[in-house]
């Protein structure tokens, strides 16, 4: 991506500078912090695996003649050392929700993040080729966005509000966020607007960088 697509943030809430006149904010939201953690750091999974590293020490402890109490000292030492990496990845996670904020305007995309070192990444429709939409049970959801040919950014730059895995053409996305079909919805219409088409009520009538998306969103 060119460098102007990064930008610090001196502005206002999600925004590195004032918008220009004619453009406006549609949408705007940030990670569940609950969601990015069973999603992004697999907390859940974590705690199953220390769970059974705990379980079977114990079992094990037991099977060879120890005594209950220097068991449960030693299942304790296990959980007080499991408890701190999950404490803070979930920390971590509650973090990246208070310092980013995902903006949709009626002609771009904003991404602004960072805990030591605020950014926003500016994403003009102009520079999408397509958008996607994957719903959670829970209303949440991730909505990636793939750039068109030619234009790169680098994955770890972003991560965690990437895709997962896509590194050799990293699809910035926003992740995590609560009531996505709402959000898609609002992203679809802007990016048909500005494509000087109507939205229709055929998906596949739309423009290729509106068309995925709005197959999900049109049920929103």
């Amino acid at each position: 991506m060119n460098p102007e697509g990064l930008m610090e943030n001196c502005g206002g809430r999600g925004l590195p500078e004032k918008l220009p006149a004619g453009e406006r904010v549609l949408w705007q939201g940030s990670p569940r912090w609950e969601t990015l953690f069973r999603r992004a750091f697999h907390g859940r999974a974590m705690a199953i695996y220390f769970a059974a590293i705990i379980g079977y020490t114990t079992v094990s402890s037991l099977a060879a003649g120890g005594t209950g109490g220097a068991v449960a000292v030693t299942a304790a030492k296990l959980a007080a050392v499991a408890v701190v990496p999950i404490l803070l990845a979930a920390l971590y996670c509650w973090a990246v929700q208070r310092s980013t904020v995902y903006t949709v305007t009626s002609r771009r995309i904003v991404m602004s993040f960072g805990l030591a070192l605020p950014m926003s990444v500016n994403l003009p429709f102009s520079r999408i080729d397509a958008a996607g939409l994957r719903c959670n049970a829970d209303g949440t959801g991730d909505i990636p966005l793939r750039l068109l040919d030619g234009e790169r950014m680098a994955y770890f730059m972003v991560w965690p509000h990437a895709r997962p895995w896509r590194m050799a053409r990293t699809e910035p996305m926003l992740r995590c966020i609560p009531e996505v079909r709402a959000a898609a919805g609002v992203l679809a219409r802007a990016l048909a607007v500005d494509a000087t088409m109507p939205v229709p009520v055929v998906p596949q009538a739309q423009p290729a960088r509106a068309q995925a998306l709005l197959g999900e969103a049109a049920h929103a």
